[in-house]
């Protein structure tokens, strides 16, 4: 820049002010805070926006779907298909949202943070003051007036946690929808002249959600690192951030390649109502829980354990549970022993659609 200054007369004596009281980190650590910002609101928050939205719509739309629970990866109370979408919709919203308040910081602060080389040359100048306007007014950064050499990058370490939590859940999102259409309960759109298997031709894979899964360690493998690193500087600096701070983007884009992958597999998705009602019609047992509940309310002797006895480990049909229910005929209201006759594995979902509706409407 000096050389060039030099080439124009109007800018020739004020060459050496060029980098004046600065050192390199001066300018690195702001030249770091904007990419991030440029990366993060072009990029990298619109995409995680669209991950948020797009389960929510798709909770949204299978808000009323019933199916069943799996706790331990056995047969439990039913929900809804839209109500557990919902769940990672409203976990991913408060993720992201803390990723966005991390504050982007930056210092203008000399050679050890406190303006030494500023004073020694205009020592009547406020030079906090003057360098935390151009941070903080030109820049649009977060002030750091507390600082070494360098910025301390907590605040990267912040984001990159916020991020990595944000992924984390979309990770778990991935293998559940994997397993939804392991299951059947999600089918996924054809696309001509794809190839499921090179040797199995009626395979259709959920690559996308495996592409995403990948992604996500990946991201956060290295995002994990460099807010482990970045926060340790020996006294008030040595270089082995340098070549760490060099992968700030590697992270984020492998996030980027995550969150691409997931959105392409949920617009593939299909929903089997007849698969997921096939299973509900065989988990009966799961009317267990609400029966019991009501014998406690009407001190029933030993509602639990009467259950247990009838379903544990047992595959029980309709007729075997209503048959049970008929026999509580004058320990239960008559009124309260019709409603559970009523029931069924696929009425039996509580307040799961509401949730699922609910949750779409925030996250829109």
């Amino acid at each position: 820049l000096k050389q060039k200054f030099a080439d124009l007369p109007e800018l020739a004596a004020c060459s050496e002010f060029v980098h004046f009281a600065c050192t390199s980190e001066d300018i690195n650590n702001l030249s770091h805070a904007i990419m991030l910002r440029d990366g993060l609101t072009g990029t990298v928050f619109p995409l995680m926006e669209d991950v948020v939205s797009t389960i929510a719509e798709l909770a949204e739309k299978t808000a009323a779907v019933p199916m069943l629970s799996r706790t331990h990866g056995q047969s439990a109370s039913p929900t809804t298909l839209g109500k557990e979408l919902a769940v990672f919709a409203d976990r991913l919203s408060r993720q992201l949202a803390q990723a966005k308040a991390v504050p982007l910081r930056g210092k203008f602060a000399g050679a050890v943070g406190n303006y030494n080389a500023h004073l020694s040359a205009y020592p009547n100048a406020d030079w906090e003051a003057m360098n935390q306007a151009f941070v903080t007014d030109s820049l649009k950064l977060d002030w750091n007036g507390v600082v070494t050499q360098i910025e301390p990058h907590d605040y990267i370490a912040e984001l990159f946690h916020a991020v990595m939590r944000f992924n984390t859940i979309l990770l778990d999102f991935d293998r559940d929808v994997w397993g939804y259409v392991m299951h059947g309960y999600f089918g996924q759109k054809l696309k001509d002249g794809e190839i499921g298997s090179s040797t199995m031709p009626h395979k259709v894979n959920p690559i996308d959600f495996e592409n995403s899964e990948g992604n996500v360690g990946i991201a956060n493998a290295i995002m994990a690192h460099l807010a482990d690193k970045l926060a340790v500087s020996r006294f008030q600096r040595d270089l082995s951030d340098s070549t760490v701070l060099r992968n700030l983007g590697v992270g984020l884009g492998h996030s980027v390649l995550a969150y691409a992958s997931a959105l392409k597999g949920c617009g593939k998705l299909t929903v089997n109502n007849e698969r997921i009602d096939e299973d509900l019609d065989a988990a009966w047992e799961v009317l267990a829980e609400p029966i019991q509940t009501v014998m406690r309310r009407h001190a029933v002797e030993n509602p639990y354990e009467k259950l247990k006895a009838l379903t544990r480990g047992r595959s029980i049909t309709k007729e075997d549970l209503q048959t049970f229910v008929a026999s509580l005929e004058g320990e239960v209201p008559e009124e309260d022993v019709k409603r559970m006759l009523d029931w069924t594995p696929r009425s039996y979902v509580g307040t799961a659609e509401h949730i699922a509706r609910k949750v779409a409407e925030e996250c829109k």
